[in-house]
């Protein structure tokens, strides 16, 4: 059965978490995704120059990634994210200097989140 002392621990143990993760909170995924939401149609089936609001979402990321913990965070999402949209791949490879940003992230659904950091 379960003891009093082993639901404190538990409890303890939780509260740890959430205020741990709390404090080093990565960026969330509905931020990433709110981020970039206006260059979908533009990676999917645009050409040219990207639209103004895409690159301002874009640089809105690249400022909002700074740890490496965000960074991952962002890639995974984008990553899980783009899988649901036939991304042209020279597209979103150009994007970030065609936005004049430098962000870490590819916008692919093959990209490897493990090597960013």
């Amino acid at each position: 059965s379960i003891t009093m002392k082993s639901l404190s621990i538990a409890f303890a143990v939780l509260v740890l978490l959430v205020v741990t993760s709390d404090s080093e909170a990565a960026i969330s995924c509905s931020d990433v995704i709110k981020d970039l939401k206006p260059c979908v149609s533009y990676l999917v089936s645009g050409s040219g120059q990207p639209p103004s609001e895409c690159c301002t979402g874009a640089k809105s990321l690249a400022s909002s990634v700074s740890t490496s913990e965000d960074k991952t965070a962002a890639c995974n999402c984008i990553k899980s994210t783009s899988k649901s949209f036939k991304i042209n791949s020279q597209l979103a490879k150009s994007l970030p200097g065609n936005c004049g940003i430098n962000i870490p992230i590819s916008i692919s659904p093959d990209a490897d989140c493990s090597k960013i950091g």
